[in-house]
C-alpha cells in the first residue's frame, strides 16, 4: 500500500484501521492481535484512537493485544486524541461533560494513554474537537513539554475549523500535521466550508472520520442515502466492483487534497476492502455522479 507523508519523519498509511468501536468488538486480546497483524499484511499500519473512546476502554484494549507481541510497535503508528471530559462512571466526580485544554489535562492525558496503550510514545497527538474556552498558550505549553520529552512526535487536531486551525499553529512551535474531520459522499460539509481548500492550500493531508457515515451508506433510511446508494451501485457495476464499500473509499483517496479515509470495523473483509480500493480507478464522471448525488442537484 502507498504511504503518506505528513512531516518530514511521519508517513501513515493510506488507509488508518479506527479503533472508535473496538469495545462493541467483544474480542479477545489474541484475537484483536490476529486482526491487527492481518491490517498490516493489507498495508494498513496506522491506527486511530481517542482517550474516550469505549468510555475509556479502547485504548487499554489495544495496547493488552501489542503487549502479546511487543516487537509489532515497532511497525506501526498510533495515532490518539485528547481534551474532551466525559460523564463517566470511571469519573464519578464529574456532572457535565466538559472540554479541556489546559496544560495539567493534555500532559495527564497523554500519560494515561501510554500506559493504556503500553508504549513510550505516540506518533500523533490530536486535539479532539474545538473549545468555546481554550487557551493557545497552555496547548502551546503541552506540546513543547510532551515534545522535548519524546512522549508526543507530532500533532494535529480534529473537527477544527481553518480559522481555528491557524489559531493553534499561531501559538505553538510544533506545526499542526492534520485535521481529522468527518468527510464522506454523505457528508459534504467540508467542500463547503472552506476546510478542503484550506488543506489544498496549506498542503495539509486530513483524515476522514465516518466514511461510511456511520452505516447510512451501506443501509440507507432516507432519500438522500439512497439518492447516493443508487449512484454509488451505478459506479460500482461500471468499475465491475463487488461491493459499494469500495466504492466510497475509492472516492475518498481520488481527491487531491489527499484525504486519508479511517476504516472502523473489526470485519477483516472490510479492512481488505478498503485497502483494495487504491486499485480502483475511478474517473472524474463517476466521482461527479456520486457528489452530485448528495447534493440533489446538477453542478451550477
Amino acid at each position: 500500500m502507498n504511504r503518506i507523508k505528513l512531516a518530514n519523519d511521519l508517513q501513515l498509511s493510506r488507509i488508518v484501521h479506527g479503533h472508535w468501536r473496538l469495545a462493541e468488538w467483544k474480542i479477545s486480546a489474541q484475537e484483536l492481535l490476529k486482526l491487527t497483524g492481518q491490517a498490516i499484511e493489507s498495508g494498513i499500519t496506522t491506527f486511530d484512537h481517542a482517550d474516550i473512546y469505549g468510555n475509556y476502554q479502547c485504548e487499554k484494549l489495544f495496547g493488552d493485544a501489542l503487549g502479546l507481541k511487543k516487537s509489532l510497535r515497532r511497525e506501526i503508528e498510533i495515532v490518539t486524541k485528547c481534551g474532551i471530559k466525559l460523564k463517566s462512571d470511571r469519573f464519578p466526580g464529574r456532572k457535565l461533560k466538559t472540554y479541556d485544554y489546559g496544560y495539567e489535562h493534555i500532559v495527564s492525558s497523554v500519560d494515561q494513554s501510554l500506559v493504556n496503550l503500553g508504549t513510550d510514545y505516540l506518533d500523533l497527538l490530536l486535539l479532539h474537537r474545538p473549545a468555546p474556552f481554550f487557551n493557545p498558550k497552555e496547548v502551546a505549553r503541552a506540546f513543547s513539554v510532551l515534545k522535548k520529552s519524546g512522549k508526543v512526535l507530532h500533532f494535529g487536531v480534529s473537527n477544527f475549523s481553518p480559522l481555528q486551525f491557524e489559531m493553534v499553529n499561531s501559538y505553538t512551535d510544533e506545526r499542526l500535521v492534520t485535521n481529522q474531520v468527518e468527510i464522506s459522499p454523505f457528508c459534504l460539509d467540508h467542500f463547503d466550508n472552506g476546510n478542503i481548500d484550506f488543506f489544498l492550500k496549506e498542503k495539509v493531508k486530513p483524515m476522514a472520520w465516518s466514511p461510511l457515515a456511520g452505516g447510512r451508506l451501506m443501509d440507507p433510511h432516507d432519500e438522500k442515502g439512497e439518492r447516493i446508494v443508487r449512484a454509488l451501485r451505478e459506479v460500482a457495476e461500471e468499475l465491475n466492483v463487488a461491493t459499494i464499500d469500495k466504492i466510497i473509499f475509492s472516492w475518498l483517496l481520488k481527491h487531491p487534497a489527499s484525504i486519508i479515509p479511517i476504516v472502523g470495523t473489526g470485519n477483516i473483509d472490510r479492512i481488505r476492502g478498503a485497502a483494495d480500493a487504491i486499485n480502483i480507478e475511478m474517473n472524474m464522471e463517476q466521482w461527479y455522479k456520486i457528489y452530485t448525488a448528495s447534493t440533489g442537484q446538477d453542478l451550477p
